[in-house]
């Protein structure tokens, strides 16, 4: 399973930095099953594929940030038995899933209020904190419509306008990405989420420090949705993803270079908030 999850992650099967981390967490479940004569030898494992599922994508930092809390919960203090390491990683894995899902659902449903019967959303690729914002207007019973922008290469927003025409209230248009800036007239907010905020940075899938400006531009009030798990302090350098040239052009590029970055940095100052689970930061 760990494994399968490492390559899963590097080839972006999972989209969502939230969902990745626990998928990567959940994966380490197989460590439980394994023989381990020895308490150090239980721990080298555990350190080496915790390792591993981080190394599967650099740029997310949630991923990087639960592993290491998992890491440290069961490797400080050392544990006596082998059976204290597995009983201690079985609980830390399931702290941090449920805490990582219900900041999710908490930062959704405190987002829903923001939105009103007749407002217009603009959205981008397929952020499940976004996802549960709008589910949960939905099902409060708030009328509104949403443009969902395709998020190329991988047509992220695809998936989100296919969710999203299944709930009852919303009326769903996807939108190819350049033309975000000429529907932000019709806007009411614009509603993304984020793979973390360190600094005066804010990082998310490529496209959205456009949208940012764009909404800057009009005055939409640009708003995010995540969990405060999001805000990285010290020990963790964002590194982009650089993806293949095949995900933009079908036929070698002959003579020229493709650059096809994952991710880009939005300027906290184009930020109107951010919903956390815990409250409303406006910048």
């Amino acid at each position: 399973m760990i494994n399968e999850t490492v390559e899963e992650i590097e080839e972006m099967q999972t989209q969502s930095a939230s969902i990745v981390a626990v998928r990567a967490a959940t994966a380490l479940r197989e460590l439980l099953d394994r023989e381990h004569p020895t308490v150090e030898e239980f721990l080298r494992d555990l350190e080496q594929n915790s390792s591993a599922l981080r190394r599967a994508n650099t740029s997310h930092a949630p991923l990087y940030t639960s592993q290491q809390r998992i890491v440290g919960a069961v490797t400080e203090p050392e544990p006596e038995t082998v059976a204290e390491a597995k009983e201690r990683l079985d609980e830390t894995i399931e702290t941090v899933v449920t805490e990582i899902e219900r900041s999710k659902a908490a930062a959704g449903d405190r987002a829903a209020s923001l939105i009103d019967d007749g407002d217009v959303i603009l959205t981008h690729e397929n952020s499940s904190s976004v996802m549960a914002a709008l589910e949960a207007a939905s099902e409060a019973g708030t009328e509104f419509d949403v443009y969902v922008t395709e998020s190329r290469p991988r047509f992220l927003g695809r998936r989100t306008a296919r969710d999203l025409s299944d709930q009852e209230g919303i009326d769903v248009t996807l939108i190819v990405d350049g033309a975000a800036g000429h529907f932000m007239s019709e806007c009411d907010r614009v509603l993304v989420g984020m793979n973390c905020l360190i600094g005066e940075t804010m990082y998310n899938r490529i496209g959205t420090y456009g949208i940012a400006l764009a909404a800057d531009a009009q005055d939409v009030p640009f708003t995010v949705v995540a969990s405060s798990a999001k805000f990285i302090g010290s020990g963790f350098v964002f590194e982009n993803d650089y993806r293949e040239a095949s995900e933009v052009v079908r036929e070698p590029a002959d003579g020229f270079e493709v650059a096809n970055p994952a991710y880009d940095a939005t300027p906290i100052e184009l930020l109107d908030e951010v919903v956390t689970e815990n409250s409303i930061i406006e910048f």
